[in-house]
């Protein structure tokens, strides 16, 4: 089988320092994808991870210590992609894709609204960014990331309270719904269709123990990729971040190993 890995690590030197290569080679993911590494590609000891099997692409944020993704792949994609096409969201390190001969998997942290408005603006800007670029793409797609979006009164611990919140706003919610509606499935959601699942915890109040959680953090597939998609799971008991990582299953002849 081939697995696919996404992990909001917050923090790619913190998670080195608690054992996170050891788990890595233990899970045995084909291809990951990483958020928030908040690093440079010379802050981070790279051989390790090629040690492991992994090519490894970064695409860090301009600014030091924030943001970041990265995707670390057992086989050689033919095509890396870093960004979107627009150097207001591509210098925050938001989005990289790697090309592979018979589909695509693109790794997303997006942005928070909560801190301020500009914030807020920033984001509602970024998303109808990517969903041009998205709905454009023309490949095969998988999307992993942390779409900072609960997308159902399901997808969070008190969908009363949040409404006003920001990452379970009405507008974001039904932004999820446009971009399935291109022809994506939340994966996790074929398998699992029961509340208190979620993939984020805050760091307050022993969240995590209380499953005080939202979940914002997806496999998306092109419905044309569903005959291949044998699981989705959230990884709740792995603990290297405030997120938990979510594995997606396939058969294994959509990926050729070489």
């Amino acid at each position: 089988m081939i697995k696919i890995l996404t992990y909001n690590i917050n923090g790619i030197r913190a998670v080195l320092k608690k054992g996170f290569l050891t788990w890595l080679q233990q899970t045995n993911a084909d291809v990951i994808g990483l958020q928030e590494i908040k690093a440079t590609a010379d802050k981070i000891p790279v051989k390790d991870f090629e040690d492991l099997g992994y090519h490894c692409y970064f695409h860090p944020a301009k600014k030091p210590g924030y943001s970041g993704v990265a995707i670390l792949s057992k086989q050689k994609p033919i095509n890396i992609i870093e960004g979107i096409g627009n150097p207001k969201f591509d210098d925050e390190g938001r989005v990289i894709i790697a090309e592979f001969e018979s589909f695509s998997f693109l790794s997303a942290y997006f942005p928070s609204g909560a801190s301020s408005f500009e914030r807020h603006e920033y984001k509602q800007e970024f998303l109808a960014h990517f969903f041009e670029f998205v709905k454009t793409y023309p490949k095969k797609l998988i999307i992993g990331g942390d779409l900072n979006i609960c997308h159902q009164l399901i997808d969070i611990y008190d969908p009363v309270g949040l409404l006003q919140a920001s990452g379970f706003l009405q507008t974001e919610r039904k932004w999820l719904c446009y971009l399935l509606d291109l022809g994506f499935t939340d994966t996790f959601r074929m398998f699992n269709q029961e509340p208190h699942n979620y993939t984020w915890f805050s760091y307050m109040a022993g969240a995590k123990q209380r499953n005080l959680g939202w979940r914002i953090d997806y496999l998306l597939t092109n419905k044309n990729l569903i005959p291949k998609v044998k699981n989705c799971l959230i990884l709740k008991e792995v603990n290297f971040s405030d997120h938990c990582p979510v594995m997606l299953t396939l058969k294994p002849d959509l990926l050729v190993k070489h």
